[in-house]
C-alpha cells in the first residue's frame, strides 16, 4: 500500500517548479511552458513572489542561488547578498547610540542584491527578454492578487505605526486607510511602473544582453538609485531602537557593486555531495551536522523518533555554536571550513553528543583562532539570554517580523535551480517615495564590536541565513531543496534530507513527517537572543516522543501540527524523470509539473 502523504509527490518529464505560493509556481510553469529554461522560470517566479509574499521578500531585498547549469555541466553559485555600504562603520553606528544594529529602518539597509542577482542568472543562464520574465509580476501589481490571511494580519498589526512613523508604507499598504481583507484583491501601481519603467529603458537598447544590461543600469545606475539615495539621505525614520535614524547608503554604493558568481561548498555525505554557498551564509551549518552525523547509524533510528530528533539537534547545537565564531564574508576574514568539515575535527566534537541534551553554547577551537574564539563568546556571553526573536515562518510567532520565500525549479533539459530570496520585507523599512517598494534590514546580522568576522565594515557582506541546497548523488545533480525560516532553515532542511537519504522516503513523504528545530544559539536577527536547551517540536511526533526529549534534559515547546518550516523540494532522476514536492503547513506552498 503505498504512504499516505498530504499531496501527491507530482512527477513528470517536461518539468518542474515548486515554491512557497502555488500562483508563484503557476507562474514558473507558465515560462517552462513558453520554451523557458529552468533559469527563466526561477526569475519570474521570484519576481511574483515580491509581489505575492510581500511580507517575506521584496525587490530591495537579496538572493542567493545554487543551481546546476546543464551547458557549464557545474554546480555554481550567485552571491546576491549585497554589502554593507560606504559609510556603515561601527564608528558611526555608536555614535548614533547603537549597540546592536536594530532589526528595521533604514540604518539596517544594505546594498540592495536581489535584481542584480535575477539580472545576472537571466544574461548569464536564462534565455528570455526582460520583458518576459517581468511581465507575469507587472500582471500582479497592476491587477492585483490575492492578499494571504498573513499578510493582511501584518499590515493590520503594523497600522498605526505606519500612519504615525512610516507615512510612505500607510499609503502603499492602507490604500484609503484601510489594510486589506483576507482573500482582497490587492495592487501595488506605483511598483507596476517602477518594472514598466525598467522595461522601456532596456528595450531603447537592441539586443537581450544589452537590454537586461541597460536594466541593470536603471537600477542600480539610473532613476531607481536615484529615488534611493534622495530618500535615504533626507529621511530619518523610527526603527527598534525607539529611535528614528537616517540610513547611509547611497548611489555610489549601488553604482560600485554587483552580483557574483562563486563556486559552492561541498560535503561528502555516504552516495551523496550536498552543494551550500560559503560562509557569508550559514550553508556550511548542514554540512558540518552532516560530518558529525556520519559517524551515527542513523538508518537504524526511528526517523520520528527520540534516538533521532536528539542525536540530529545535538548535532546542529555543535555545528551553529562554530557559526558564531568562525562564519562571515571570506573576502573580509580567514575562514577555517575545511578544517570544520575534517573528520579529525568532527570525531573529537562527535564524543560531545551524549544521551544528555547540552545547555552550553560549546564552539570547537581552531588552531590560530583563539583570539577570535574568546572575543566572540565574550561578547556573546554579554548579549545573549532569554526571549529569543527570531525570523519566523510559523503562526506561532509574532507576525509582525519578516521572513523568506524558497524556490526548486528543474527543467526537461536538466538545468536545475534551488533560490531563497528574501529582505525588502513590507515590514523591514518604509516604502521608496516613487518605487513602491522598501529596503532591507539586513545589517542587522553584523555585530558592532570589531575583531570577527561578523563585524560591520564598509563592503562586508552580512553573514546571511539564507541557505537554498542542491545535492548530487553519485556526482549526478540530483536534487534542489530549501525552506524560509532565519535560523531555521538548515535545520528543517537537514533532517528532510536524512530522513530521504536514509528512509527511502519520496519527496512528499520526507517533507510531511514532523519537524524540530533548536532556539539553543544566539539568533541572527536583531535582538539577538537564545534560549539555552530548548527545541521547538510539533506535536504530532507523539506524547512519548516528547516526554523521552524532555527525560534528556532539553527544554521542550512545543508547536501545532503542521506548523513548522515551509520546505520544497524537487528531484532529476537519471533517466529523466522529474519529482517535485512543497509543504501542505501554512496552505501556501505548491509543486507543480507534467
Amino acid at each position: 500500500m503505498t504512504e499516505f502523504t498530504t499531496r501527491p509527490e507530482i512527477l513528470g518529464t517536461f518539468g518542474v517548479v515548486t515554491s512557497t505560493h502555488w500562483i508563484a509556481s503557476a507562474v514558473g510553469m507558465a515560462i517552462l511552458e513558453k520554451g523557458g529554461n529552468a533559469f527563466d522560470a526561477a526569475v519570474a517566479t521570484g519576481f511574483v513572489l515580491q509581489i505575492v509574499e510581500p511580507h517575506l521578500c521584496g525587490p530591495g531585498g537579496d538572493m542567493p542561488a545554487v543551481f546546476y547549469s546543464k551547458k557549464n555541466d557545474k554546480v555554481e553559485v550567485i552571491c546576491a547578498q549585497g554589502p554593507a555600504p560606504a559609510g556603515a562603520t561601527i564608528e558611526h553606528y555608536t555614535s548614533e547610540g547603537l549597540t546592536l544594529i536594530p532589526g528595521d529602518g533604514l540604518l539596517a539597509t544594505v546594498i540592495p542584491g536581489a535584481f542584480d542577482g535575477w539580472m545576472l542568472m537571466l544574461r548569464d543562464y536564462g534565455t528570455m527578454s526582460i520583458r518576459e520574465v517581468l511581465e507575469p509580476a507587472i500582471y500582479y501589481a497592476e491587477n492585483g492578487h490575492p492578499v494571504l490571511a498573513r499578510v493582511s494580519a501584518t499590515i493590520k498589526g503594523l497600522a498605526g505605526f505606519f500612519e504615525k512613523e512610516w507615512p510612505t508604507s500607510y499609503a502603499t499598504w492602507l490604500p484609503g486607510g484601510a489594510a486589506p481583507e483576507p482573500q482582497a484583491n490587492f495592487r501595488n501601481p506605483v511598483l507596476a511602473e517602477t518594472w514598466k519603467r525598467i522595461i522601456a529603458e532596456a528595450e531603447a537598447k537592441t539586443g537581450r544582453e544589452n537590454q537586461i544590461e541597460a536594466a541593470r543600469d536603471a537600477f542600480y545606475r539610473g532613476f531607481v538609485a536615484e529615488a534611493i539615495d534622495k530618500y535615504v539621505s533626507t529621511t530619518a525614520v523610527m526603527d527598534a531602537s525607539g529611535a528614528r535614524h537616517k540610513g547611509v547608503l547611497n548611489a555610489d554604493d549601488m553604482a560600485n557593486w554587483s552580483a557574483t558568481i562563486e563556486a559552492p561548498q561541498t560535503y561528502d555525505y555516504h552516495d551523496w555531495t550536498v552543494a551550500k554557498t560559503p560562509a557569508w551564509g550559514q550553508g556550511p551549518v548542514l554540512l558540518q551536522s552532516l560530518a558529525l552525523l556520519k559517524g551515527f547509524d542513523l538508518s537504524t533510528m526511528d526517523p520520528t523518533g527520540p534516538d533521532f530528533v536528539h542525536v540530529v539537534v545535538e548535532a546542529m547545537k555543535l555545528a551553529y555554536a562554530d557559526r558564531e565564531v568562525y562564519y562571515g564574508d571570506p573576502e573580509f576574514a580567514q575562514i577555517p571550513t575545511e578544517y570544520l568539515l575534517s573528520e579529525g575535527y568532527n570525531a573529537e566534537r562527535r564524543k560531545l553528543i551524549t544521551k544528555e541534551a547540552s545547555l552550553e553554547l560549546r564552539p570547537g577551537r581552531v588552531p590560530g583562532y583563539d583570539n577570535q574564539f574568546d572575543l566572540t563568546m565574550a561578547m556573546l556571553a554579554q548579549v545573549s539570554g532569554k526571549g529569543a526573536v527570531y525570523e519566523p515562518t510559523m503562526s506561532h510567532l509574532t507576525e509582525k517580523r519578516g521572513d523568506t520565500v524558497h524556490i526548486d525549479v528543474i527543467d526537461r533539459w536538466g538545468n536545475m535551480v534551488s533560490t531563497t530570496p528574501s529582505g525588502g520585507w513590507l515590514q523591514s523599512s518604509p516604502i521608496v517615495p516613487g518605487l513602491g517598494f522598501a529596503l532591507n534590514s539586513r545589517a542587522q546580522m553584523f555585530w558592532l564590536k570589531p575583531g570577527l568576522p561578523t563585524s560591520l565594515a564598509p563592503g562586508k557582506r552580512p553573514r546571511t541565513t539564507l541557505t537554498p541546497s542542491l545535492a548530487l548523488h553519485q556526482g549526478r545533480p540530483t536534487l534542489v531543496f530549501g525552506t524560509p525560516g532565519g535560523d531555521q532553515q538548515d535545520q528543517w532542511q537537514l533532517p528532510f534530507f536524512l530522513r530521504y537519504v536514509h528512509y527511502k522516503k519520496n519527496l512528499q513523504a520526507a517533507i510531511d513527517m514532523p519537524l524540530f528545530h533548536t532556539t539553543h544559539f544566539p539568533g541572527s536577527f536583531y535582538p539577538r537572543t537564545s534560549e539555552p536547551g530548548n527545541i521547538m517540536v510539533e506535536s504530532n511526533i507523539g506524547a512519548e516522543v516528547l516526554d523521552e526529549l524532555r527525560r534528556r534534559g532539553h527544554q521542550v515547546t512545543v508547536a501545532d501540527p503542521w506548523s513548522v518550516g515551509r520546505l520544497t523540494a524537487a528531484r532529476r532522476d537519471a533517466d529523466g524523470l522529474m519529482r517535485a514536492a512543497a509543504t501542505p503547513r501554512l496552505m501556501q506552498a505548491y509543486a507543480v509539473g507534467r
